[in-house]
């Protein structure tokens, strides 16, 4: 992921006060099953984004379920994005093959333009 996403800290009255302007950063607030989070990343977009992901996955889970406890919620919801992540990156390396492949294809393309690089030179020789 290359959004960082933090959480906002506790802040006591000294703390506050110490807090320098480049973590004055603005939290954007987003709701996840019924819970409020304060967090702060690059893109507020994009973390509303992730937390309406986690929020309807711990709904459908929650639904099929008899739990009502939230952590077990949560982890089973992180389980079936867990799963779903590995699935995509399963299908993502059928389809873009293994790194060897990628490698010995990256390799035989050199080979085939430092060919072509000299049978154009020797054709430019002959004319």
């Amino acid at each position: 992921m290359t959004d960082h996403i933090r959480t906002q800290p506790p802040q006591s009255s000294s703390n506050a006060a110490q807090t320098d302007a480049a973590e004055n950063v603005d939290y954007i607030s987003v709701d996840i099953y019924d819970q409020t989070y304060h967090l702060r990343g690059e893109n507020p977009d994009y973390i509303r984004r992730l937390a309406d992901i986690v929020d309807t996955k711990m709904r459908a889970v929650a639904s099929h379920g008899k739990t009502v406890d939230s952590l077990r919620v949560a982890v089973l919801a992180a389980l079936n994005i867990a799963d779903e992540l590995v699935t995509l990156e399963r299908r993502y390396d059928t389809l873009a093959g293994s790194q060897e492949n990628r490698a010995s294809i990256r390799t035989r393309a050199h080979s085939l333009t430092g060919l072509l690089d000299s049978v154009l030179s020797d054709e430019r020789k002959i004319s």
